[in-house]
């Protein structure tokens, strides 16, 4: 990849990527699917639908994850020509037709290993190679190796990839971590974004977008010239989420952007798609049938923003605070989406920079300055002295405190004193014996207590020791690492989130069962292992070190 020469671009052209303005800043998911195998869901739409009705699997995700044999169209058609015939043998259809996904990934211990050894010896286990893939593939190839997380997630993933990178980098394994930024650079070349996971069926959506990070950590091995190179593809993303902001009125929403009452601009998750999510699409119609005076078409694509958002699901999405079918993330503005926006917006300016382009630079950083002055409007809870989430269709905030509230920490956006007020807040009450909180709300969805998730501990750490709230950071720190190594300690593990109440139990709740590997558990634990050193607590009666 070779940076884009912008100093013969106007002003104008300049900003064509950054305002959705022109033809060449728009996105057509018809497009991205054109560059893929078709859905499951859309070549044998009526096996699918039978398959997953009929619960064949114990996990939604292992059928469109199976590889036809043959032609699906044909399958299809010869499923439908045979299923209603006397003595039909779905199970036994599906198995003579389809080549299975394969068990969960759990990657096989050394009893008694020093984490970082165990850790260490991961890392081939969970990577992968598929620059080619074979016809009727559910995966989309990619060019270089790539890391997935571990268990029924087969796939390298969008947000998941930055904490895998950051454990890689611990590893010294910085060849994979430039193979796998260019993974995603060459997702957003030839499909317009990164999608949720290289799937097809992801390809209707994001996840929080990281892949700024993944510059910035890249250009801390090499020096400032990645910048450059992946500069284009840091405006393709942007102009992602961005498109259809000059068209929007006052008060109104397309697409990824939201036009607050007075014309600020904020961001928003959403799908392109309004159906079942494929991986889990007899939940999905399950929660449609339960909600009341909603079109089902809404409730699906609402429950497919929650899996942008990373958080699926937590009460944070949810309309009444308890019951899935109340979900609707496309009328909340989240403080973590629009903290990560204006991370991209410096990094483009940076970028710009090391090119020379003074008109780029200026024009990224004034929406930076925009960006920053709304989410101090009106994400910032005055009363409560912490970041919140806004409900642009209710024109209010939801004051409910979660850990996305550290994110303007993170990405250093936020003013001195709102720093500090909202270190006393999660301090005071999201704390717990095993790091900190996702919400203080026990609803039965994973992205709830008693959850607690390694890249949040991250970011929470992180963004708190950037505003010199050093013990609050440490204390959140090294209470995390102590749960990950006491359920190491337990069962040889590093699972994909944990218990937070001190008992040194794997996390419960959400759509499927606990997942051992686990990528951005494996990769905070290292960061956290190198930051915190001899404050780092020790593992197992032996020590891990």
């Amino acid at each position: 990849m070779r940076p884009m020469d912008l100093t013969c671009l106007s002003f104008a052209a300049l900003l064509c990527v950054a305002c959705s303005s022109q033809p060449t800043a728009t996105w057509s998911y018809q497009d991205a699917q054109g560059r893929a195998n078709p859905a499951p869901d859309q070549v044998y739409p009526e096996l699918f639908e039978a398959v997953q009705r009929g619960q064949l699997f114990t996990d939604q995700k292992h059928f469109v994850d199976a590889l036809p044999k043959g032609d699906p169209a044909k399958i299809n058609a010869d499923y439908l020509a045979r299923r209603d015939s006397a003595g039909f043998d779905l199970k036994k259809f599906v198995n003579d037709n389809f080549i299975k996904s394969g068990q969960a990934q759990s990657p096989a211990p050394k009893p008694g290993a020093p984490i970082r050894e165990h850790i260490d010896n991961l890392w081939p286990v969970l990577s992968r190679t598929n620059s080619e893939v074979p016809a009727h593939s559910s995966l989309l190839p990619l060019p270089q190796p790539y890391v997935v997380p571990g268990g029924r997630f087969r796939e390298m993933y969008y947000w998941d990839s930055y904490f895998t990178l950051l454990g890689l980098e611990q590893s010294g394994e910085t060849a994979r971590v430039r193979q796998m930024t260019d993974n995603f650079a060459y997702m957003i070349d030839t499909y317009g974004h990164i999608p949720n996971g290289n799937r097809n069926y992801y390809l209707s959506r994001s996840q929080p977008p990281f892949f700024a990070h993944m510059v910035a950590l890249q250009a801390h091995i090499e020096g400032v010239q990645a910048y450059g190179r992946y500069l284009p593809q840091m405006q393709k993303e942007y102009a992602y989420w961005m498109v259809g902001e000059q068209a929007l009125k006052a008060g109104s929403a397309a697409r990824h952007v939201v036009k607050l009452a007075d014309g600020s601009v904020l961001n928003r998750y959403w799908d392109a798609s309004a159906s079942p999510r494929q991986e889990s699409w007899l939940q999905d119609v399950k929660t449609a049938e339960q909600a009341v005076d909603r079109p089902r078409e809404e409730v699906w694509r609402d429950l497919r923003a929650g899996a942008e958002s990373g958080w699926d699901f937590s009460s944070r999405w949810l309309g009444d605070g308890k019951n899935l079918a109340t979900i609707r993330t496309t009328a909340i503005v989240p403080v973590d989406l629009n903290s990560l926006m204006y991370h991209l917006e410096r990094t483009i300016a940076k970028a710009c920079e090391t090119v020379q382009n003074n008109a780029c630079t200026q024009a990224y950083d004034q929406r930076a300055d925009r960006r920053r002055q709304t989410i101090e409007k009106y994400l910032w809870d005055d009363e409560g002295g912490y970041y919140v989430d806004y409900d642009w269709q209710l024109n209010r905030q939801r004051p409910e405190l979660t850990a996305a509230t550290l994110f303007p920490l993170y990405t250093g956006l936020a003013p001195a004193e709102h720093a500090r007020r909202t270190a006393d807040a999660v301090r005071e009450g999201l704390l717990r014996p095993g790091g900190i909180a996702t919400t203080q709300v026990s609803s039965g969805q994973q992205w709830d207590e008693p959850n607690g998730w390694a890249p949040l501990q991250w970011v929470a750490v992180e963004g708190l020791d950037r505003y010199q709230q050093t013990a609050l950071a440490q204390q959140i720190g090294s209470r995390f690492l102590q749960q990950v190594q006491n359920l190491y300690c337990k069962e040889d593990k590093l699972v994909e989130k944990y218990d937070l109440s001190g008992q040194g139990n794997g996390g419960g709740g959400g759509e499927y069962e606990l997942q051992d590997g686990f990528g951005w558990t494996n990769g905070v634990t290292l960061r956290l292992m190198k930051r915190l050193g001899t404050l780092a607590p020790k593992a197992c009666a032996e020590g891990t070190e």
